[in-house]
């Protein structure tokens, strides 16, 4: 798969997510405000948010995949791990303000003003919403690590953060319904518990998107695959100081490799296009290597 298949195939699932987002969140939210369930509207609204994410990944993809232009001899790959970042701050943003409004209500039933039941109703969809946003999670997480996309990783994430939400919901409603007057407030704890998800799986993306920004290496296990895989191509003694970067859906890489001294610079040039079409052609990902010719 090439890297506009790559796109074209993340594009279409984000898309689709985004969609399904702006129906359920549209759903939840209504539902939350009509059935008093704070922790339901919380979860519309980050539905409801999450559907500016997809549709900036949806971009971010797109214009991550240009081809290198004289400003960008590099490519414009950054701007996929950019966008994870903004996802997961995005994330941050919705966490706390879930956070705030669950401790006024709190505040509130502390000093005398007990919060309306939720309706019973609300558990319903909460059910139909977890099924639904953890399959959608799946689809999108198994296609994230397919084309190697981490803004598409966070987007799963926030459909996973999504279901987890909902199940959080539907705890603390069922509690709060049938548990008795003293658990009126479970909904308002789960909305805090949900919070606590959120930061979570937030930081876990940020963390991952920031180390592709500061070009971290990808795995020990790829630059040993890179380099065993020089070695295969005749005249090629040895390879080594293999280095590996992320940059959108791709990988960069630097290699050096050791061909006998006693060979002509013409036959040194040959053997490292040998080496550099080898790897480029290995299913690997690579977008470019750049190769280091030392005597052996």
């Amino acid at each position: 798969m090439n890297l506009y298949q790559k796109t074209r195939s993340g594009q279409k699932l984000l898309l689709a997510g985004a969609v399904f987002n702006l129906i359920l969140g549209t759903i939840k939210t209504g539902a939350g405000l009509l059935g008093h369930s704070i922790v339901l509207t919380a979860d519309g609204l980050e539905s409801m948010l999450d559907v500016m994410t997809s549709l900036g990944t949806w971009f971010a993809l797109a214009y991550s995949s240009k081809p290198p232009d004289s400003e960008h001899p590099y490519g414009h790959g950054k701007a996929e791990s950019l966008a994870a970042i903004i996802n997961s701050l995005i994330l941050w943003m919705l966490g706390l303000i879930i956070a705030l409004f669950s401790i006024d209500r709190l505040v509130n039933a502390s000093h005398g003003q007990p919060p309306h039941p939720p309706k019973t109703y609300t558990l319903a969809i909460l059910i139909l919403v977890v099924l639904l946003k953890e399959t959608f999670f799946r689809l999108i997480h198994r296609q994230s690590q397919k084309i190697g996309s981490t803004a598409m990783l966070a987007d799963a994430w926030h459909h996973r953060s999504d279901m987890m939400v909902s199940l959080t919901a539907f705890i603390g409603i069922a509690v709060s319904l049938f548990a008795g007057s003293s658990y009126a407030n479970a909904d308002s704890w789960a909305a805090l518990v949900a919070c606590g998800i959120i930061f979570y799986n937030a930081t876990h993306i940020f963390r991952a998107s920031l180390a592709e920004m500061m070009d971290s290496r990808v795995s020990d296990k790829m630059e040993k695959t890179i380099i065993n895989l020089a070695c295969e191509i005749p005249g090629v003694r040895s390879a080594e100081k293999c280095r590996v970067r992320k940059s959108g859906l791709s990988l960069i890489a630097d290699l050096h490799i050791r061909v006998d001294g006693d060979r002509s610079v013409r036959e040194g040039h040959t053997i490292s296009h040998q080496v550099k079409n080898h790897l480029l052609n290995a299913g690997l990902s690579l977008e470019d290597i750049t190769l280091h010719l030392e005597p052996a």
